[in-house]
């Protein structure tokens, strides 16, 4: 079966088309400002990369041209190949556990959390409505960043303020990235030969989160009511104490859409550093003797240690593995190291050789970086949300 992975934002899309159960990629790509001037769109096949220029109205003028390049580059002969559509969806609040098929009420009740998260949802309804006029007879599947973390227990999802903010406005915290999550933890029930594993998946890119699985379920995880929770990011703040934002407010007299926008969009490394939000630029200025680039490097690597130090204690120390996945966790190997360092206490023991030798541009990508004598076997595995998207899509299917 051919089955394509969607994630569409407000002026992009992102796409794979990936056959199964083989787990082939055939394309990828990305359509990047659709609505607006000097649209443009990039593909990937048989690792060769392609650029082109090219202005899109509307999301469904930019599904016509993947549609055309499909055709054009021989990946299909005709849309009866492709055999259904899934899709990354941000937000499914606390209705959607699981992955499910598209229908117009589930499309419905993704419109209706759009307050949840109004810069993906209407982004994402957006995408399906398209694909839905461009393959109407072709089934399509969502898959919520949300979902994984539906078996939080109150006691890890509820914050302490008035209960019936809960259930008024459902304030809660949802958790994020469980499509990276649950695949890392499908890649460890394999790796380990075990059906249910305990592990602390650490997935850490220019948004980052960790999460703590117990018998292959999500118990508890780092992102809450929005992605803006838990660790230092590359432009998100994390915890903070709310108390700033009305102190803030007041010595400035800025709006609250400000102070919103410098908390999502100006804070973390680049608030810290005030040099960029990307890690490897401030291991850059850090290697120049920038101080401000040091100390946001610290705070980055504190943050994650104490998430991962109350994870193994909320695990009660039964902890099958730790995994560094995603950009920064898959590639930054001092960044790794310094974390690993830090949990000696823990037992937990880095081997530097194992871990110096894992980066994408060293071409070794996963693998082994503890020492034999760890308490905690330590991994670096590459994570794949899209595959995994097409996996729930391939299941609906047969």
């Amino acid at each position: 079966m051919k089955i394509l992975t969607v994630n569409a934002g407000s002026s992009s899309l992102k796409f794979n088309l990936i056959s199964l159960p083989e787990e082939k990629e055939l394309i990828s790509g990305n359509f990047e400002k659709i609505g607006l001037e000097n649209g443009l769109y990039s593909l990937k096949i048989n690792g060769e990369k392609i650029k082109k220029n090219k202005d899109m109205k509307n999301h469904k003028e930019a599904i016509d041209l993947l549609i055309e390049e499909l055709l054009a580059n021989n990946i299909i002969k005709s849309l009866d190949e492709i055999d259904g559509v899934g899709h990354r969806l941000v937000h499914g609040g606390d209705k959607y556990t699981e992955s499910v098929v598209i229908t117009d009420e589930v499309i419905k009740t993704i419109e209706d959390l759009s307050n949840l998260a109004p810069l993906h949802n209407p982004a994402n309804v957006m995408g399906i409505r398209a694909f839905k006029e461009a393959l109407p007879n072709t089934p399509m599947v969502g898959v919520f960043d949300t979902a994984f973390h539906g078996t939080m227990k109150e006691e890890h999802f509820l914050y302490a303020v008035p209960y019936s903010w809960y259930k008024d406005y459902k304030i809660r915290k949802y958790g994020f990235h469980g499509t990276s999550h649950r695949y890392i933890t499908k890649q460890v029930e394999k790796l380990l030969h075990k059906d249910k594993v305990n592990i602390i998946n650490c997935h850490i890119g220019s948004g980052a989160s960790i999460c703590c699985i117990k018998d292959s379920k999500s118990i508890d995880t780092t992102m809450g009511f929005t992605p803006n929770a838990g660790l230092i990011m590359g432009t998100r703040c994390g915890d903070i104490d709310y108390s700033i934002i009305p102190y803030y407010l007041k010595q400035t007299n800025s709006t609250i859409e400000e102070v919103d926008t410098i908390l999502n969009k100006k804070s973390g490394l680049l608030g810290i550093s005030e040099i960029a939000s990307d890690h490897r630029d401030i291991e850059e200025a850090m290697a120049n003797g920038n101080e401000l680039a040091v100390l946001a490097n610290n705070m980055f690597i504190n943050r994650v240690v104490d998430y991962i130090a109350k994870y193994y204690v909320l695990l009660n120390g039964e902890v099958d593995a730790l995994v560094f996945t995603a950009g920064l966790g898959e590639n930054a190997r001092e960044f790794r190291e310094a974390i690993l360092n830090k949990l000696t206490c823990l037992g937990i023991k880095v081997d530097h050789d194992l871990n110096m030798a894992i980066a994408g541009y060293k071409d070794i990508h996963e693998g082994l970086i503890s020492t034999s004598d760890s308490k905690v076997p330590v991994y670096v595995i590459p994570t794949n949300e899209e595959l995994m998207i097409a996996l729930d899509t391939y299941e609906f299917l047969k």
